[in-house]
C-alpha cells in the first residue's frame, strides 16, 4: 500500500510540473504544434502596417496583404490558428532588433535577403522574387528608366531606389523625396510627379487599391532583384526549417498563387514564379 501511495503522489507532482511547463512555455514552433487546437498560446509575427497588398492594417483593425497571407499560412503549419496570431508592426529599421529582442517569432515584411542582414538574422525562403520598377499613370509613355531624364521621380526619403535610377539610368531625373509611398502615389495621381520607384510588389499593392484601379500601371522593368525572406532570430535553425517546409507546402497546394492573385491581380502584376527555397537570384 505504501508503494502505491508514493507512486500516486509522484504522479501528482509530475502532472503539476508538466502543467506548469505548458503554461510557462514560449511561442516556439514546438509549443505551437502541441497547442494548435486553441490552448491559449499566441505567436507574435512582425509585418508592415502601411503597405497595401503586402502588409496593411485596415481601419477596422484587421490585417491584409500577401505577407499577411504567407505568414498566416506558415503559422497554421506551425500549429497556430488565425486568432492565435498577434501582428506586430516592424518597421524596416527595427527588424533585426525585434528578432534579437524576441519581440516576434518571425518577420514577413518585404524583408529582402542580403549578406549584411544574414549576419544578424537567419532567413527562411525566399518566398517572393521582386524587382525595382516604376509606377506611372496608365496613359504614360514612360517605358524605360532612361525616359526619366528631365522628369519628376518620387520615392521615400532615405530610399536607395531613386538614387539608383539617377546613378545608373537617368542622371537628369528630378528627384522628389516624400515621407511615405502613399504621399508619392498621391503626387503621381495629381501630376506633381511623373513616376514612383520602389519594389514592383509594393507598387502593385498600391495600384491594386480600389481608388487607383485602372489609373496606374507598372513599367515592367527589372532594375534590381529583391529576394523576400522570412526573418528568424539568429541560430533558430529549427524554426527556419519548419517555415521552409510550410512555404514549400504553400506553393505545392496552390495557396501561394492564389495569394498573389488576390493581392496583386488588379494591378496586372507579372510576378515571377515561386522561388525555390534557398535559391537567391543575385
Amino acid at each position: 500500500m505504501k508503494l502505491r501511495k508514493v507512486t500516486a503522489a509522484s504522479a501528482a507532482v509530475l502532472a503539476l510540473a508538466l502543467t506548469a511547463t505548458a503554461c510557462g512555455g514560449d511561442d516556439s514552433g514546438d509549443n505551437a504544434s502541441s497547442s494548435g487546437s486553441g490552448g491559449g498560446d499566441k505567436i507574435k509575427i512582425g509585418i508592415k502596417y502601411d503597405q497595401p497588398g503586402l502588409g496593411l492594417k485596415t481601419p477596422d483593425g484587421s490585417f491584409t496583404g500577401f505577407d499577411v497571407d504567407v505568414a498566416t499560412y506558415v503559422a497554421k503549419e506551425l500549429g497556430y490558428k488565425p486568432d492565435q496570431i498577434e501582428w506586430i508592426e516592424t518597421k524596416s529599421a527595427d527588424r533585426e532588433n525585434a528578432l534579437a529582442r524576441g519581440d516576434v517569432k518571425f518577420i514577413a515584411a518585404t524583408y529582402s535577403i542580403n549578406d549584411e542582414r544574414a549576419q544578424k538574422v537567419d532567413f527562411a525562403g525566399p518566398y517572393l522574387l521582386a524587382h525595382q520598377d516604376l509606377l506611372v499613370k496608365a496613359d504614360s509613355d514612360i517605358s524605360d528608366a532612361t525616359d526619366l531624364n528631365d522628369k519628376k521621380l518620387c520615392s521615400v526619403a532615405g530610399s536607395t531606389s531613386a538614387q539608383n535610377v539617377k546613378k545608373d539610368f537617368a542622371p537628369k531625373a528630378q528627384l522628389r523625396e516624400l515621407g511615405t509611398y502613399s504621399e508619392c502615389v498621391a503626387a503621381l495621381q495629381s501630376g506633381a510627379v511623373d513616376a514612383l520607384t520602389t519594389d514592383d510588389s509594393i507598387l502593385a499593392g498600391y495600384a491594386s487599391q480600389d481608388q487607383y484601379k485602372g489609373k496606374f500601371k507598372l513599367a515592367g522593368l527589372k532594375l534590381s532583384n529583391e529576394n523576400y525572406g522570412i526573418g528568424v532570430k539568429k541560430g533558430d535553425t529549427e524554426t527556419v526549417n519548419k517555415i521552409n517546409d510550410a512555404l514549400e507546402k504553400m506553393v505545392g497546394d496552390k495557396a501561394w498563387e492564389k495569394a498573389v492573385e488576390a493581392n496583386f491581380g488588379p494591378a496586372e502584376y507579372k510576378n515571377e514564379p515561386a522561388p525555390k527555397i534557398g535559391d537567391l537570384v543575385k
